[in-house]
């Protein structure tokens, strides 16, 4: 099986380290200069942030950059993690989120409404790059997301109605159309191309051992500049409320590593290879925020406690999914068809 995960260097080393920095770093901008939320927010195209959008698509080209266009074709003739992981997101994840939401925040019924969007709606975008991280399977994880998004479509709006007991909730496409476009869609096809050319140009060698490292680089540069922008814009909210930030952050934080270690263990059980395992687990526990942030401002309005509650989801996401690399990392030699994995 070929490599797909990029050489990432030195700073993947100390990843931990230097996302807890960046983490206390945006929450100090954010708490004595919230000006800096407001300025960041003015540059805007449409109701995408062009610097929040350019940090993602960074962190989505050189992980699209690293698949091999053979791996996507063999991606798509393999059903059964996808299959595994629409169990997950659309069957498992909606349920446990509710019951989680009703155990944590039973007496705050408009946080639990913006938890459980956040439950409903399965990761599409930078899940990518924790599944190349962890040295899972990214072709598979191109393919699963795309199927992820086109279910979205048809699923969200009758699952957040049944959950949430409302009707007439709108579907938002926009906001879907717009994620899977830019951070997974655009990285693709320039991820792609950029491979074929420098391949051809400087040979296959080059490229892996000279581009790749240096764009994998850029990846995590833009990952940290991404968490300092995200706690940046939250860290007045942070500071004023931190009870009910740590209150919602509760049922997400558990959300998180119940659904990773569940599909990472179910896919052991079921013989998979660890490649296919890492991915499940990462795609089933991510959750697509713009969906929700969207679904909850549009359903009980900007300032309400549901939008809140959708805001702190990607809050923890990146300690989250970084935390669960490291447990992946340490624990892949249990996986007894570990033939072509990666160091």
């Amino acid at each position: 099986m070929s490599e797909t995960r990029t050489t990432i260097g030195h700073l993947e080393k100390y990843m931990t380290i230097w996302v807890l920095i960046s983490m206390l770093a945006g929450f100090l901008l954010g708490k004595f200069f919230p000006e800096l939320g407001v300025w960041v927010e003015q540059f805007q195209v449409g109701d995408v942030s062009i610097p929040m959008g350019v940090a993602l698509f960074l962190i989505m080209y050189p992980t699209m950059a690293s698949i091999e266009f053979k791996e996507l074709v063999k991606a798509v003739k393999s059903p059964k993690p996808a299959l595994l992981t629409l169990v997950g997101n659309w069957i498992v994840a909606p349920a446990l989120m509710t019951l989680l939401a009703r155990l944590f925040l039973n007496s705050y019924p408009q946080f639990t409404a913006g938890v459980i969007l956040l439950g409903i709606a399965p990761c599409t975008g930078m899940v990518l790059f924790w599944i190349l991280l962890a040295g899972g399977d990214v072709a598979k994880g191109v393919v699963i997301t795309a199927i992820n998004a086109l279910s979205t479509l048809i699923l969200y709006t009758p699952l957040a109605a049944l959950y949430l007991g409302v009707g007439g909730i709108p579907i938002p496409i926009d906001p879907i159309a717009k994620s899977v476009t830019l951070f997974v869609g655009l990285p693709l096809a320039l991820g792609q191309t950029t491979r074929w050319v420098l391949s051809k140009t400087k040979g296959e060698a080059w490229f892996k051992e000279r581009f790749q490292p240096i764009i994998g680089n850029v990846a995590v540069v833009a990952l940290l500049a991404t968490i300092i922008i995200l706690f940046s814009l939250k860290g007045e909210i942070i500071a004023e409320q931190p009870f009910l930030v740590g209150l919602i952050s509760a049922p997400l934080l558990a959300h998180f590593f119940i659904m990773a270690s569940l599909f990472y263990v179910i896919p052991w059980f079921l013989g998979f290879q660890y490649r296919d395992a890492a991915t499940i687990a990462f795609i089933s526990s991510g959750t697509q925020f713009e969906v929700a942030i969207a679904t909850a401002v549009t359903v009980f309005g900007a300032g309400s406690g549901a939008a809140l509650a959708t805001v702190a989801g990607p809050l923890w996401e990146v300690p989250s999914m970084l935390a669960f690399v490291k447990i992946a990392a340490k624990t892949k030699h249990r996986f007894s068809r570990s033939e072509g994995l990666i160091a």
